[in-house]
């Protein structure tokens, strides 16, 4: 509640006419505010920067990073209240207005980012954005940014190439369900807590690990109060990208149609950087000199996701409705069309 409040003050700080001129669009994510950093500003920079070109000003956007207008969680309530204009969410946020979006966490999915194009890009990302604004109708989905490609695993305790490595070492989760499932059929201990404790929590030793894309290990200096990381490569949770459907269905033709070609680069954007991030010394080349790095084979991969797979989607048959099923089975088989055709004959 204080976050929202907290929010709403800097909200009102706006001069009159952009805190309610409808061609303003108040924009909240909750990462730092530098484009070169994350994947995130990124979009959100390239997004502002068209629109406001294209349009001749008609549209402008203005950024609050950093939960300057509160949680990830406060900004899909926020979106679909009118208060924000649009967000980038992660899915354990949004999994609390839109449980289905769990059904990307299936583990072990991808061979590569490729993969991860072809699918948000396809059929599957086509029906999972009509699913969702079907569920909240206030929404109108834009895009599947990056948010830093796939999850590698660090911890304090040892390094981890084998099912027996993960025992008795705590693993912190985002608080979804699913997660700690996943962490739990490895053999590790889940331990769900919020994004603002991780990096105390593995100081103070309260958790002993943590999962993450690599640039988010990166620059939240998670190598100083780690010695290990393992590229699992075991999840790649998209951002989803959401427009108050009000306001966008206020804009002219001509300004939906820039806004949609300026998230497509937003999300272009987020991608490009995740991977300049990872390639680079501000990624896992720089992580290199300062943790140790293991690579898994593709047979130590291999047992990991069987192990895993079969645990989460139990889970997901036991906790999520039809649709939810629906939607897994498409991704499924989206995934792995995707995977096979990444592979030359």
């Amino acid at each position: 509640m204080k976050t929202i409040i907290t929010g709403l003050a800097v909200a009102a700080t706006m001069t009159a006419s952009a805190a309610f001129a409808e061609s303003v669009i108040r924009f909240g994510h909750d990462n730092k505010t530098d484009p070169f950093e994350n994947p995130a500003h990124a979009c959100t920079a390239v997004f502002s920067n068209l629109v406001t070109a294209d349009t001749n000003g008609s549209v402008t956007v203005e950024v609050f990073g950093s939960n300057q207008l509160g949680s990830a969680a406060e900004h899909v309530q926020q979106l679909q209240d009118g208060i924000i204009q649009a967000t980038l969410t992660s899915t354990g946020a949004l999994a609390s207005y839109y449980p289905r979006i769990d059904v990307l966490n299936l583990p072990f999915a991808f061979d590569g980012n490729a993969s991860t194009y072809a699918v948000f890009d396809g059929p599957f990302g086509a029906a999972l954005k009509a699913d969702i604004e079907a569920e909240l109708s206030d929404v109108v989905v834009l895009g599947f940014p990056d948010t830093g490609g796939f999850f590698a695993v660090t911890n304090s305790k040892r390094p981890i190439a084998d099912l027996a490595d993960f025992d008795g070492i705590r693993v912190r989760t985002m608080t979804l369900p699913s997660h700690q499932k996943i962490m739990q059929s490895l053999g590790a201990e889940a331990y769900p807590l919020a994004w603002g404790e991780v990096y105390s929590g593995l100081q103070t030793g309260v958790i002993d690990g943590q999962m993450n894309p690599v640039p988010i290990i990166s620059f939240a200096n998670f190598a100083e109060v780690q010695q290990y990381m393992t590229l699992t490569n075991h999840l790649f949770s998209p951002y989803t990208f959401m427009m108050n459907r009000g306001f966008y269905e206020g804009l002219t033709d001509a300004e939906r149609a820039t806004v949609h070609t300026a998230a497509e680069n937003c999300v272009t954007a987020s991608r490009g950087l995740s991977r300049i991030i990872e390639a680079s010394d501000r990624g896992l080349a720089g992580l290199m000199e300062k943790i140790e790095v293991t690579a898994l084979t593709a047979e130590q991969r291999q047992a990991m996701a069987e192990a895993a797979q079969p645990a989460f989607e139990a889970h997901v048959t036991e906790n999520m409705d039809a649709g939810a099923l629906e939607l897994l089975t498409m991704f499924k088989a989206e995934v792995a069309a995707a995977n096979a055709a990444n592979y030359l004959d």
